[in-house]
């Protein structure tokens, strides 16, 4: 009996340091992400996320899908398998992202031809340009612009319906 216990302790002992290896090779090093950040710099900054960020959830996302599963229990008969690995967790959602989706889609449309998500603008101007306005400034953004759809009293308007409402474009930006 004591041998049998003795074999069932190895077996799992043995099958916790294989599966412990290849999640050890696929977490991704300080470096890693550090070549990352300066591989994609520009698409991380157009996100507003910090460096320090990022590095930190590049090393904690690839440390939540690879964790190794814990050591199984001696098992007290011969028969007993050793328990599932739980699955991994879901990495945390970016905080920067949802702050700058909540920006895009929480225009507070108080007038006729204003809508709160692009998507409704776009389908309903299909053949013109979709722009942002500032409802405090009476100013209008085109896309691509740093204050397209990131302030905080806006909605999304067809460009043609603009001047009848009493805005105006931005000075210092050109029409796409």
């Amino acid at each position: 009996m004591k041998r049998q216990a003795l074999v069932t302790i190895c077996s799992a002992a043995l099958v916790s340091l294989v599966m412990a290896f290849p999640a050890a090779a696929q977490q991704k090093t300080a470096k890693q992400c550090e070549d990352e950040w300066k591989t994609n710099k520009a698409e991380i900054q157009a996100k507003k996320q910090k460096k320090k960020d990022f590095i930190a959830e590049c090393r904690g996302q690839a440390a939540a899908t690879t964790s190794p599963a814990p050591a199984p229990t001696a098992a007290p008969a011969p028969t007993a398998a050793p328990a599932p690995a739980p699955a991994p967790a879901a990495p945390p959602p970016k905080a920067t992202a949802a702050k700058a989706t909540a920006a895009k889609t929480t225009g507070t449309p108080s007038g006729a031809n204003q809508y709160a998500s692009e998507g409704d603008a776009k389908s309903h101007c299909s053949a013109d340009t979709v722009v942002w306005v500032n409802l405090g400034t009476k100013v209008y953004h085109f896309a691509g612009s740093k204050s397209y759809g990131t302030t905080k009293k806006g909605a999304y308007m067809c460009e043609k319906d603009t001047g009848s409402e009493g805005f105006r474009a931005a000075k210092n930006e050109k029409h796409p």
